[in-house]
């Protein structure tokens, strides 16, 4: 019989990893809406600062609420260490920002979301970072883009919108090879179907926004790596910069995590049926889910996933037209950007997540006007397939 927490399944991981009870001995953990903390003695205040007591100091940089967040995290991804903040965009910036200097250079795939697209191919550049986009499916281009000076890889997997699944493991072994570090957004496999750490990721970011609250209810970001790593690059980051999150919104998430587990696996058993629906449907174009045998990347698919996800990407005969005419039938499934709610959502990925790029940046990707990203919730999914039926019709 194994003992320890790290040998618990992650479903005991999510309920009870990282808790910390109060004295009252409460169930619920403990919701600390503090911004500073008292110190005995002016001695015990100087050892907080210099590192001689381990407690917390400012809730800028350390809180217990978000701390329990962080651990219970930390011990799901398999990871040394964690730190929270503000949103998933914070997590990613600081990723690279904690870690980079003027005349370094990363490489990234060009199958991200906008807004890291933005951070890769406008942000850094501006403080001397350069950047090269490849193609993340084409491992000979991660291998070419490859400079002395470069400090990072990048990637998500699977992509947004169009669910292409890279290769982590192999993308890992060229960036340690160059003595780089590999990023991995993790969000639409979300920590339940894929540990990238174990696949030779370097450091994973979550926007905790999607899956990990679940329910639309807050923003959030975690940042996961080894303690080392933490330690070194990011802990002083944040600590100085202040995207922290609060500790309202890492209690929320702490309650996301407890259900986690059964809120995935029900999503995505309803976007198997859901996406199997669709395939033969004649007005779609293109069904593209990781959970398919014809899924381009099936078979990296099968190595580095513990199943789909609740993510499809479906492009309609039609174009724009029969995509807005789509959206604007459906009853159940709500139009919104955001993903991995217990709610069904749908977006237009052209014309919101993905329209500061050009029209042959997103044709490059995938993304035609008939585009679609399909977010399957935990409602019944006879339900959504009629309502979806019924909207094709």
């Amino acid at each position: 019989m194994t003992s320890g927490k790290e040998n618990w399944k992650p479903a005991t991981k999510l309920v009870h990893g990282g808790t910390m009870r109060s004295q009252f001995g409460e169930m619920s953990e403990a919701l600390f809406l503090t911004q500073g903390f008292a110190y005995d003695t002016a001695e015990a205040a100087e050892a907080r600062f210099n590192g001689e007591d381990p407690g917390f100091i400012y809730s800028r940089f350390s809180n217990p609420t978000t701390a329990m967040f962080e651990d219970r995290m930390a011990l799901l991804e398999g990871a040394g260490a964690a730190r929270a903040t503000a949103s998933g965009m914070a997590a990613v910036t600081a990723a690279f920002l904690c870690q980079v200097s003027a005349g370094d250079h990363v490489v990234a795939a060009k199958a991200l979301f906008s807004s890291c697209r933005y951070i890769v191919e406008d942000l850094l550049p501006r403080f001397g970072v350069t950047s090269t986009l490849v193609d993340g499916t084409d491992l000979d281009q991660w291998r070419a883009a490859v400079k002395p000076e470069t400090k990072a890889l990048f990637l998500e997997s699977p992509t947004n919108p169009t669910l292409d699944v890279l290769d982590i493991a192999a993308v890992a072994e060229i960036a340690h090879e160059a003595g780089a570090v590999l990023i991995v957004d993790n969000v639409f496999a979300t920590p339940v179907w894929q540990s990238p750490l174990q696949l030779g990721a370097d450091v994973v970011v979550y926007s905790a926004t999607k899956h990990i609250d679940g329910q639309g209810r807050c923003l959030g970001g975690i940042v996961l790596s080894s303690e080392e790593w933490v330690d070194e690059y990011l802990h002083n980051f944040l600590r100085q910069t202040g995207p922290s999150m609060s500790p309202f919104n890492a209690w929320v998430l702490l309650k996301g995590l407890e259900t986690l587990d059964v809120r995935v696996a029900r999503q995505t058993e309803n976007a198997a049926k859901i996406a199997d629906f669709l395939a033969d449907h004649p007005s779609v174009a293109r069904l593209v889910y990781p959970g398919r045998a014809d899924h381009p990347q099936a078979d990296i698919v099968a190595r580095q996933m513990r199943a789909g996800s609740n993510l499809i990407c479906l492009e309609l005969k039609g174009g724009k037209e029969a995509a807005y005419r789509l959206c604007n039938a459906l009853e159940i499934v709500k139009i919104s950007n955001n993903l991995g709610d217990a709610k069904s959502l749908i977006c237009h990925p052209a014309t919101t997540t993905h329209q500061r790029m050009d029209e042959d940046q997103q044709l490059e990707l995938g993304i035609t006007a008939g585009t679609l990203r399909f977010s399957v919730g935990l409602e019944d999914a006879d339900d959504l397939i009629a309502d979806i039926s019924r909207g094709l019709g």
